[in-house]
């Protein structure tokens, strides 16, 4: 029974990986349910207290990905008009145009939002960048934690 919860958990552990790169795929929590599972084996290999960090690291990246596009647009001179299109743009994309709209809605959310503040053409292209900026910075968190998650894994399993 143990092998196969190892295989399951790997399988998790790839596709969050996976998932960091696909907007489609909640990556950091499928990596975090691999973890989960090998704490079924006989032998859990992880503390309770292990888990709880590492269910708060996940739950604080889920919401930094959400946020950090809309801090981008902010630094990059964008305004409260911009920002609010970033969000509006990450949900209206992540519900209607899967899975590019998660990265697609951000951008055009800005630069509509800036564009309805009236900034120049100029500003709206900064703070839409600035957006894009944030959705990789993003990424790279997510890539970040995923991939210490299965090096938790490898640790546990060999």
């Amino acid at each position: 029974m143990d092998v196969f919860l190892m295989i399951l958990s790997g399988i998790f552990l790839l596709i969050g990986l996976i998932g960091c790169l696909l907007p489609v795929l909640p990556g950091t929590p499928l990596s975090y349910v691999g973890l989960l599972i090998l704490q079924l084996m006989q032998e859990p290999p992880f503390s309770t207290r292990f888990m709880v960090i590492w269910a708060l690291i996940t739950l604080a990246v889920a919401l930094l990905d959400y946020w950090i596009p809309a801090y981008g647009t902010k630094k990059f001179g964008g305004t409260k008009y911009g920002i609010y299109g970033t969000l509006v743009g990450l949900f209206v994309g992540l519900i209607f145009f899967p899975p590019f709209g998660i990265i697609i809605g951000p951008l055009l959310g800005a630069l509509i939002g800036e564009f309805l503040a009236g900034s120049d053409q100029k500003k709206a292209v900064k703070a839409a960048f600035g957006s894009f900026l944030g959705f990789l910075a993003g990424t790279f968190i997510k890539l970040a934690a995923s991939a210490v998650m299965i090096y938790f894994y490898f640790t546990a399993v060999l």
